[in-house]
């Protein structure tokens, strides 16, 4: 941990106060919450030292030794939006609902986004695990500072970038990423499973916000792993000279939406996009991880959630994840969460989720770790 600054001090009314605002509902509020930004340290996509940020929510009442939760957002353009600074973020709420309900919270900001230095390094594997799992490390170390301590195994949840990221960071702690963490449940919300599928639907528009999407993992993807030779490859004019620029983390949702075409189409050059829609090699390679997160065998409880209205990700995206783990001999739960939206499909998710997580650390103080 390199800083930890509060953020947050609320009793129980006021935590339910923020919960209704962004339309969350706020019924299982029983303790009031301190939250914390943190800085901490990590590693980048080359394994060179970095740091990154996160939100730290702890419970002000109960007992010393808390169930911890790991809390991984959907995808996020502006640095800013993020948990740890944003008071107004729907993952600040999530955060506050957990920690009201008893546990501590960690809620990291990914790399490159909150006060973490570069851009967002969107769909690389690695760091998608890397990031989250320092973050439950510097959060353990902030609860020490405060007299609290952490139980080992994790409550992990995400929504949409954070679904397959739940997977991830759950089967690494599986397989002994961490001294002290292991799994404890999953649930991922409206997550985008089969990539392979996302980007070929995103490709044809036939998902919601197909063309930010797809730029967004353009921009990032030529960065780290060289898409293309030049922008004007992959995008047509005006938007080739823009792009990469625009998706530097220091421009809020509103002003890219606004700046890109309506369509995948009229943004990108036809044979990007079938590049996309039958995967290229450099494609196929970095598809394949980002394909099989559900390809494993949790020992824990796995719940998964999606909405059949949701237009952002399909709901074959959750069938998917379910056959590779049916494939494992698992048989996790799948909750339709209705004809909503995406991001109403998050705000009926996470008070279920809450209240499940709760049963399960009861079960868990129950048994030995």
């Amino acid at each position: 941990m390199v800083s930890a600054d509060q953020v947050a001090d609320l009793g129980p009314a006021e935590v339910a106060a923020v919960l209704r605002a962004a339309k969350f509902d706020p019924a299982l509020v029983r303790n009031g919450v301190t939250a914390y930004r943190v800085v901490y340290r990590t590693v980048g996509t080359g394994g060179e030292p970095t740091t990154a940020s996160q939100l730290v929510a702890l419970p002000k009442t109960g007992p010393s030794d808390l169930p911890v939760v790991s809390w991984l957002h959907g995808t996020t353009v502006y640095r800013g939006d993020v948990a740890s600074m944003k008071d107004t973020s729907s993952d600040r709420a999530v955060a506050l609902l957990f920690a009201s309900t008893g546990k501590a919270v960690s809620a990291p900001d990914y790399l490159g986004l909150g006060e973490g230095p570069g851009a967002h390094p969107y769909g690389h594997p690695e760091a998608t695990v890397s990031a989250p799992i320092d973050a439950l490390r510097s959060a353990r170390e902030l609860a020490g500072r405060h007299g609290r301590t952490l139980d080992e195994r994790v409550l992990i949840s995400g929504f949409s970038q954070g679904g397959p990221a739940a997977m991830l960071v759950g089967r690494a702690l599986a397989d002994g990423a961490d001294g002290y963490f292991k799994p404890g449940a999953l649930a991922p919300v409206g997550g985008p499973f089969n990539l392979t599928r996302f980007v070929a639907d995103a490709a044809d528009d036939r998902i919601a916000n197909a063309q930010l999407y797809l730029a967004y993992l353009a921009t990032a993807w030529d960065r780290m792993f060289g898409l293309y030779d030049v922008p004007q490859q992959a995008f047509h004019e005006p938007y080739a000279s823009r792009l990469d620029t625009l998706f530097d983390g220091n421009h809020q949702t509103q002003e890219i939406a606004s700046t890109l075409p309506k369509t995948s189409k009229e943004l990108f050059t036809n044979d990007f996009l079938d590049s996309a829609r039958q995967p290229s090699p450099v494609w196929q390679q970095h598809l394949a991880p980002l394909d099989t997160t559900c390809d494993w065998r949790p020992e824990v409880p796995v719940h998964l959630y999606q909405a059949t209205g949701d237009r952002d990700v399909l709901f074959d995206n959750v069938r998917h994840c379910e056959s590779q783990l049916t494939a494992r001999g698992v048989r996790p739960e799948v909750s339709d969460l209705g004809e909503v939206d995406h991001n109403t499909s998050v705000r009926r998710a996470v008070p279920l989720i809450a209240e499940e997580f709760s049963h399960i650390a009861n079960q868990l103080q129950r048994q030995p770790a």
